[in-house]
């Protein structure tokens, strides 16, 4: 039976890959925090679990979905970078290790952009926090020479999917009546949905040439005015209130989060991908929207 190591699977896009992984006939086996999945300070499991393994794919860290208080911001940056250095010196201590190292990043990496789209090749790395923690994930993942084994980031936009993840709090505030645009609404929304994200990594699986930086976004990124617009009218919602920014920034203390995740431009297509031969099944929000809410 083929193997894949799942790392940080335990959450909305872990589970979804464990699932489809299954379904292909894997054997899926799970680095997490909690039981039954193998502890991240079991090294010597760790590293029997990747021996002989396919595929590693390393989706760990906590939600940035938090205040980013002083403890918070070293839980984000420690719980990426510190389980990417676990993975690269059990990898290392392997005898036949997996032919291919998939970890995640961020779309984030790169600046707030409402002039152009950001690629791999011509984007540019922004500044601040969330970018300092992308950049040093990347560097950690990175700083592994690994010759029996390919290695890609993924700079992953807003994961939608049916069942949880982001599209729960935008499919409540449309309800309650408040899904129109938020701050300005000209800032970019990249985003990709849960499946193309899975067939991506069976692509770079495929695709043996293939290593390094990937944008792992939809072609088609909107305005977040346009965003709400599609939702609202998949939920049948003909008027949504808008959310000014100092209701934003009230509203993110009260909850527990921080504007950046909805203030943020982010204009990020996947000119590798597209230029490699991948094709997207939901290249457009209208078609991701349709397979996600059901009316």
């Amino acid at each position: 039976m083929k193997k894949v190591v799942l790392a940080g699977g335990t959450g909305f896009v872990g589970t979804y890959f464990q699932q489809k992984f299954q379904e292909l006939g894997y054997e899926v086996i799970i680095i997490a925090r909690t039981a039954p999945a193998i502890a991240w300070n079991n090294e010597k499991d760790i590293i029997s679990a990747l021996e002989g393994a396919e595929m590693l794919i390393n989706l760990a860290g906590k939600s940035v979905n938090c205040r980013y208080n002083e403890k918070n911001k070293k839980e984000i940056l420690t719980s990426r970078t510190e389980t990417t250095n676990i993975l690269g010196e059990a990898l290392q201590a392997c005898v036949n290790p997996p032919e291919l190292w998939i970890n995640s990043s961020t779309a984030t990496i790169y600046r707030h952009a409402e002039d152009r789209p950001m690629t791999e090749a011509e984007g540019e790395i922004g500044s601040g926090f969330s970018v300092n923690v992308a950049t040093s994930w990347e560097d950690a993942f990175f700083s592994f020479q690994l010759p029996k084994t390919r290695q890609a980031a993924l700079r992953i936009a807003i994961v939608l999917g049916p069942d949880g993840g982001v599209m729960t709090p935008y499919v409540n505030l449309v309800k309650f009546g408040l899904g129109g645009k938020q701050g300005s609404g000209s800032q970019m929304f990249s985003w990709i949905h849960i499946e193309d994200l899975f067939q991506i990594t069976l692509f770079l699986r495929d695709n043996k040439h293939l290593e390094g930086v990937f944008n792992c976004s939809a072609p088609h990124p909107v305005k977040n005015i346009e965003q709400m617009r599609l939702i609202r009218a998949h939920m049948k919602k003909s008027f949504g209130l808008p959310a000014f920014k100092w209701m934003l920034e009230l509203g993110a203390v009260f909850i527990g989060t921080e504007t950046e995740l909805v203030l943020k431009s982010r204009w990020v297509v996947p000119e590798r991908l597209v230029q490699s031969g991948f094709n997207f099944q939901y290249k457009t929000l209208d078609e991701a929207l349709s397979a996600i809410i059901v009316k």
